[in-house]
């Protein structure tokens, strides 16, 4: 289960409708072992695509140089589909490299709703866990 705090929930899915109809992409960094989601940090998508997200590599290695330097882990992976349910396709799947994150998809495709949904991608496998927003 992904527990999440409010303020960081509403941030993930301002950024998600801030940048429609591209989509947007970041995490939510936590003390290494904790799976705490404390720390947002939203990345530019790369890509600037509205069917594709891409962490820029610069931005990646200084991300993880700073995760490293404060004892943090990518607790939570997150991009949105402007078009699209939000579940991961066949590519998100593939680029999923965090065994230990949570994967958090939110879907624009509506202007009256947005879809937040968390999983587990690991081997390949996805597994859809239950979102508590406290």
């Amino acid at each position: 289960m992904l527990r999440i705090d409010r303020a960081i929930h509403d941030q993930i899915v301002d950024h998600a409708r801030r940048d429609h109809p591209d989509e947007a992409c970041g995490i939510v960094a936590g003390p290494e072992g904790t799976d705490r989601p404390e720390r947002f940090v939203p990345m530019l998508n790369a890509a600037r695509s509205p069917t594709f997200y891409e962490f820029d590599s610069a931005d990646l290695l200084a991300l993880y140089r700073d995760l490293d330097a404060r004892d943090e882990e990518p607790v939570v992976v997150y991009h949105s589909h402007t078009a699209t349910e939000a579940y991961p396709s066949r590519t998100d799947v593939s680029y999923a490299s965090e065994p230990n994150a949570h994967y958090v998809l939110v879907s624009t495709r509506s202007d009256d709703e947005t879809e937040f949904r968390s999983y587990r991608i690991v081997d390949g496998t996805v597994t859809e866990e239950p979102v508590e927003v406290v």
